[in-house]
């Protein structure tokens, strides 16, 4: 690629006066631009002339332009009083929204339950998903309130993370050089907190899951960040012991010999900072009008499938990708927890659609599991999510141009977090507002629940799942179809983790 700067093609070398010329040069000394091909061969050289300043610069001329225009309006000054002295989610906070997001819904889910906390960890995802199947036990024992135990999830989640991951390394151990895009993306986070809802599917039907009484928090599950970096840590070193053996000439075979000895190292980090998970338990309890239950001996997966008797197999994955063909089947290359277990699948669909199964769902008595990108236009402490909570357009005389498929495009937007919708208020059968459940406990919203506009939802709503039995029939015979594979750094293969 001749005649093209260094940034897309090579280098571009500068070179100018310095030691070994006169004082005189040296303060008039000028920069010489070397552009190079691909191959770093000498093409040309370009002598700026002395007198003309780049178009590319940013002059002070130009900055004393942009101050007088500034200050020439009134307006701006009063907004940096305001900006400047406080927090900017209070100063532009609309109040027309805070007025017209009401927690009032035409329809609304049955039984809901307490808010739950997260607390400073990304697991938004299993608690989505815990709340989701606590909902059914609830109903079906007469039980007030409950949760299932998201560390017991997290112990496996992260263990089966770092076997992925290891794995991988073992596949691509054959890579030249680290430096490659695929490498640098799956060295970044080994084992993030976040997840996909096909995860779920793959934890669930291997380990089962258990009452949060039989595994409760940790200090290091509810505070996620030490052990994520000590094994983040440890798995980059066995990365590299992997690359080391590969080269001396080891084979798949042996490297997962090692790649066991590793996994033991895994174990134990994670055994010490959560606690190890119950193998049997007992579980207890009294329903609604005082009467006592009791279910002796129960293994996690025998919890799992005949108490509370969910089947997560039965579930898949929509998402909005305006980028993409619709109707079409996607999944996205090394995205995963559990060998062997269920890809990541997505069957891509419009948002109106999405909304009417959404609808659909909620109509039926069901929650339905979500996933958006929550630090967009939301008001964390009242619990709105409005794409007017803030007035940006009043202060800053801006506005946000980019559409949903660009915003995927231009690394605007990702799903980033899973919550649970569990209402939805309707006028002349459109949706206006819906009612969501959170995990970042009870001090925020509504007691811990959240409203979105529709318009909100438009814009940031990536995924939903529901039930193949309550799916129409085109959307779950996507599922037989050859996915089209995304890369691993596509934003469809970010996790929910916030």
């Amino acid at each position: 690629m001749g005649n093209i700067q260094s940034r897309f093609s090579g280098f571009r070398r500068t070179r100018s006066a310095g030691r070994g010329t006169s004082s005189k040069a040296r303060k008039n000394k000028r920069s010489v631009s070397i552009y190079t091909n691909g191959a770093n061969k000498f093409i040309s050289e370009k002598i700026p002339n002395e007198n003309t300043v780049s178009d590319a610069c940013l002059t002070v001329e130009i900055i004393e332009k942009f101050s007088d225009e500034f200050n020439a309006e009134p307006k701006n000054r009063l907004a940096l009083n305001a900006v400047t002295a406080e927090d900017m989610t209070k100063v532009l906070l609309s109040r027309e929204v805070t007025i017209n997001d009401t927690h009032v819904f035409s329809e609304r889910i049955e039984l809901e339950a307490k808010v739950t906390n997260q607390k400073s960890s990304g697991r938004c995802w299993l608690f989505a998903a815990t709340n989701v199947m606590r909902l059914i036990l609830m109903k079906k024992y007469n039980i007030d309130d409950l949760e299932l135990s998201q560390p017991y999830l997290f112990f496996y989640d992260k263990l089966e993370k770092a076997n992925f991951f290891l794995e991988s390394m073992i596949g691509l151990a054959g890579e030249k050089s680290t430096d490659s895009r695929l490498l640098q993306y799956l060295l970044r986070d080994p084992v993030n907190d976040g997840g996909q809802w096909d995860m779920i599917i793959n934890l669930l039907g291997k380990y089962g899951v258990v009452p949060k009484t039989a595994f409760p928090e940790s200090f290091n599950s509810s505070n996620s960040y030490r052990v994520d970096t000590i094994l983040t840590s440890k798995l980059r070193e066995f990365a590299h012991q992997i690359r080391q053996l590969h080269a001396r000439g080891h084979s798949s075979s042996s490297l997962r010999h090692e790649k066991i000895k590793m996994m033991e190292d895994v174990y134990r980090i994670l055994a010490i900072c959560l606690g190890e998970p119950p193998k049997r338990f007992d579980w207890s309890f009294r329903d609604r009008e005082g009467k006592y239950h009791q279910f002796p001996n129960l293994t996690p997966k025998k919890f799992y499938e005949d108490v509370i008797g969910y089947n997560a197999d039965g579930t898949f994955s929509l998402v909005n990708d305006p980028r993409n063909p619709y109707l079409r089947l996607y999944t996205v290359e090394y995205l995963g927890n559990v060998c062997d277990g269920y890809p990541i699948r997505y069957v891509n669909i419009p948002i109106d659609k999405m909304k009417k199964l959404a609808i659909q769902v909620l109509r039926s008595g069901k929650p339905v599991w979500f996933g958006a990108d929550v630090g967009k236009f939301s008001h964390n402490t009242l619990g709105i999510l409005d794409n007017k909570v803030y007035d940006f357009e009043l202060a800053f005389n801006i506005k946000f141009g980019l559409n949903k498929e660009q915003r995927l495009r231009y690394c605007e937007s990702l799903m980033t977090h899973a919550m649970v919708f569990t209402g939805v208020h309707l006028e002349h059968d459109k949706p206006i507002r819906w009612r969501v459940e959170n995990s970042w406990g009870e001090d925020r919203g509504q007691k811990g629940y959240f409203v979105m506009s529709d318009d909100w939802f438009s814009e940031w709503v990536y995924q939903i799942v529901m039930e193949k039995n309550d799916a129409p029939k085109e959307l779950v015979a996507v599922l037989d179809q050859d996915p089209i594979t995304l890369p691993a750094w596509d934003p469809m293969g970010s996790l929910a983790k916030m």
